[in-house]
């Protein structure tokens, strides 16, 4: 009975463990394939990320020079309304 357990359970073992070898092999291989998709994936997210940044400089271009322009026209009319009352003031003062 031991001789036959001896000489049996290695090769139960031997056989379980080229399965699992295989099988491991096999997971493997899948995993490189789907690792390729991704990198595909995140390439074009990539690339289509890179686009839109140059649309977002160009929206970030444009809003500053709209608010440089309007602080210029703001400062423009505080700059007036400041001279036209210090005018009334010195007026009053004659």
């Amino acid at each position: 009975m031991k001789q036959c357990v001896d000489f049996v359970f290695p090769i139960i073992i031997y056989f379980l463990l080229t399965i699992l070898l295989i099988v491991l092999i096999i997971f493997v291989i899948r995993l490189i394939k789907t690792l390729g998709k991704v990198d595909r994936i995140v390439d074009d997210v990539s690339n289509k990320a890179s686009k839109l940044n140059s649309v977002f400089d160009l929206i970030d271009n444009t809003a500053d020079t709209l608010s440089t322009v309007s602080d210029k026209i703001v400062d423009f009319i505080s700059n007036k309304i400041i001279k036209f009352f210090q005018k009334k003031d010195k007026k009053k003062e004659e």
